[in-house]
């Protein structure tokens, strides 16, 4: 087998009544969409499907083995959130609660009203980083926090949402090191990946570095169509999500200070991609993971454990996660109900498409999107180049793919999607 060779075997596990998610994880090979990839579901607490396969290094051939960890950009968000919701669960945190009531330096600049709930949806009004963080800082949190405390909100905390890409982890970060003294790395370290021995990691040890995959760019910069990040829909496949009421044609407008276009949300992500100072790329841009040799390959980046977007994992022990969330050994499944519960959809002012949001978990929209016997009832986080991490306590599943060819095209970024699909179809 070469590199470059797409009719490689994959590897793994499937119970025959899931064969057609094996069909649909080999063809994204043998169509040349994987470099190397997992993918992995639970079903009532059950192991289906533990698959794998591909390159973890196009340089070198080194394969992609079952205990091949990747990093898995925003899917840490849903991961630091369930830490936040522990304390909140424990008493030790209000979501209703000004931040400034755990972290007072933080009320500076008219953020005195900003709530724990805010940071957690995305209405904190804080997207960006507005100073350059220079790169001796990424690994120190609390400075690049305390940059986002001296911040004024760019528009009213709760009266809009927009993705923090970056941010989010900083500010549930703060929150977190204020009320217990321990990093969002520590904290799910010790309550939630080793008690259960999962391989998931907010800061990878130098050996778990050392044998994670590599990243590979998919589509050059100029030919993205999807926001970093997150899933976007095939042409005509999916509406607005249940419980809201999708924009008659000529309704759509572009979000405050955006570069978007009407009526069509992916034409306004292009032009926000093209446009330097667009939000979305403020958002993402900041700091700049870009100056490091490698990008998100950089042992700066696997060790920092940003809470936003830098976790290390394989896709079993992120399905693992999302089984032991399911089925309530995490948090209490009254405290999972709630956070689950929608508090903010439709156009988001930094993707420039609709999103939605419960506690810190992604809910079904343009960004989450969802098999149709999902959308009720599923929730996670999708990651920047096409990573998943999904629950859904109604149907019992848990799911979880990774994999190192990034992807910022709307097909691209329909791997997770079409392997999600496949899970819901077999169910009987």
């Amino acid at each position: 087998m070469t590199v470059g060779d797409h009719r490689m075997t994959t590897s793994g596990h499937c119970d025959p009544r899931f064969s057609r998610v094996r069909e649909v994880f080999d063809r994204h090979f043998s169509d040349g969409e994987e470099l190397g990839a997992a993918f992995a579901v639970f079903l009532d607490g059950e192991p289906v499907v533990d698959l794998w396969g591909g390159v973890a290094d196009r340089h070198t051939g080194r394969p992609w083995e079952a205990d091949t960890p990747v990093l898995a950009y925003s899917c840490t968000k849903a991961v630091a959130a369930t830490g936040l919701l522990l304390l909140v669960e424990r008493g030790l945190v209000d979501v209703h609660s000004p931040v400034s009531a755990y972290w007072p330096e933080f009320a500076r600049n008219d953020k005195a009203r900003v709530t724990v709930e805010h940071v957690l949806t995305h209405q904190a009004g804080l997207p960006v980083i507005e100073e350059p963080v220079p790169l001796e800082e990424f690994e120190d949190l609390p400075a690049i926090a305390d940059r986002l405390a001296t911040q004024a909100p760019l528009w009213e905390p709760g009266t809009a949402h927009g993705y923090h890409a970056v941010t989010y982890g900083f500010l549930v970060d703060e929150l977190i090191r204020r009320v217990t003294g321990m990093s969002t790395g520590e904290l799910v370290a010790a309550e939630i990946a080793v008690p259960r021995e999962l391989d998931l990691w907010l800061g990878a040890p130098p050996d778990v570095a050392a044998r994670a995959a590599r990243l590979s760019a998919g589509e050059r910069v100029g030919e993205r169509t999807a926001p970093a990040g997150e899933q976007a829909p095939r042409a005509g496949e999916r509406t607005a999500p249940a419980g809201e009421q999708a924009p008659r044609a000529g309704e759509r407008t572009a979000p405050a200070g955006g570069a978007g276009v009407a009526d069509d949300p992916m034409a306004a992500v292009a032009a926000a991609a093209r446009d330097k100072d667009s939000l979305m790329n403020r958002a993402l841009g900041n700091p700049p993971i870009h100056k490091l040799p490698g990008g998100g390959n950089h042992p700066v980046i696997l060790r920092a454990g940003w809470p936003a977007l830098g976790m290390v994992t394989t896709a079993r022990a992120l399905a693992g996660f999302y089984r032991a969330l399911v089925a309530g050994e995490i948090l209490a499944p009254s405290t999972l109900s709630d956070a689950m519960r929608s508090r903010v959809g439709g156009l988001d002012r930094v993707l420039y498409v609709d999103s939605a949001f419960g506690l810190g978990y992604m809910r079904p929209a343009m960004t989450f999107l969802t098999p149709a016997r999902g959308v009720e009832s599923a929730f996670g986080h999708t990651g920047m180049g096409g990573s998943l991490g999904l629950g859904d306590v109604e149907h019992g599943l848990a799911m979880a793919y990774t994999m190192n060819r990034m992807a910022g095209s709307v097909a691209g970024n329909l791997r997770a999607y079409r392997l999600a699909e496949a899970v819901y179809d077999s169910l009987t």
